[in-house]
């Protein structure tokens, strides 16, 4: 359907973001040293004791996994007969990407996983994302999904923060009619 109204020959194409440039470009990198490392490994140590290492690797990610899988359930469970959220800071999903990073056949995925298994870590790793996601949100346009997830903290006077949600009601001012949501 056209509305008759000229287009132009000449089409602005949206400036691709540095990650949808680069990430193509780092998996490959990785996946090379991956397949590289693996085969001095093996000329290092022996086919066999290489395929033992990925076995071992597959069956102890799907064991975190699996484990982090129930305590986040449990948890979830526990928060919901409290009546309440889950508490914050269990570590779960790091756990569980650790388990899948050590389901992935290759050295570095295998360290990066158990890196994602010590404690410190997934602290650290948890801090830096959270701050990063809440930069990511204060830097929201107005009208955005990230301008909806923010929240606003509100300053009682006995000193307490309390947080929510702000919502704005726009009204309509007088006389002015708004068009009916359904036709």
């Amino acid at each position: 359907m056209t509305t008759g109204a000229p287009t132009s020959p000449y089409t602005v194409r949206p400036r691709r973001s540095r990650l949808r440039r680069y990430v193509p470009l780092g998996l490959a990198v990785w996946l090379v040293l991956e397949i590289w490392l693996l085969t001095l490994v093996a000329g290092a140590a022996g086919g066999l004791s290489v395929l033992l290492l990925l076995m071992a690797g597959v069956v102890a990610g799907s064991v975190i996994i699996k484990r982090a899988g129930r305590r986040a359930f449990e948890n979830l469970n526990e928060a919901l007969q409290r009546g309440g959220s889950p508490a914050r800071g269990g570590g779960n999903g790091l756990t569980m990407l650790g388990g899948l990073l050590l389901m992935i056949p290759g050295p570095v995925s295998d360290a990066v996983g158990l890196l994602l298994l010590l404690p410190p870590v997934q602290r650290a790793v948890s801090r830096r994302t959270e701050s990063a996601l809440e930069r990511r949100l204060r830097k929201a346009a107005p009208g955005s999904l990230g301008d909806a997830f923010q929240q606003a903290r509100a300053h009682r006077p006995d000193g307490r923060v309390v947080q929510g949600e702000v919502i704005r009601e726009d009204r309509p001012e007088q006389g002015e009619r708004r068009p009916p949501l359904t036709r």
